[in-house]
């Protein structure tokens, strides 16, 4: 049977734990995806309450997407990086 292939976490020296530096980026963007999802859905609904349609609303929802993602990564990096 074929050894399995490295994984992302393994370093040049041969496996190991991963860095306190790659969790956190792992955990920014695992926090940067539940904010877009969760400012897509609040965003969309918002927007769709205030009746915008069109341009209008794609630039306002995709605005809170970023922001939202921007915001919960942020959050999340920080708390793996204290956790490490």
């Amino acid at each position: 049977m074929p050894a399995p292939p490295p994984s992302a976490y393994t370093t040049q020296h041969g496996g190991g734990q991963p860095s306190c530096f790659s969790k956190m980026k792992m955990g920014f963007m695992i926090g940067f995806c539940v904010g877009m999802a969760s400012g897509a859905l609040f965003g969309g609904f918002s927007c769709l309450r205030y009746g915008m349609r069109g341009r209008e609303l794609v630039q306002t929802v995709g605005k809170t997407m970023v922001q939202g993602g921007g915001t919960f990564g942020t959050f999340m990096a920080v708390g793996t990086g204290i956790r490490c």
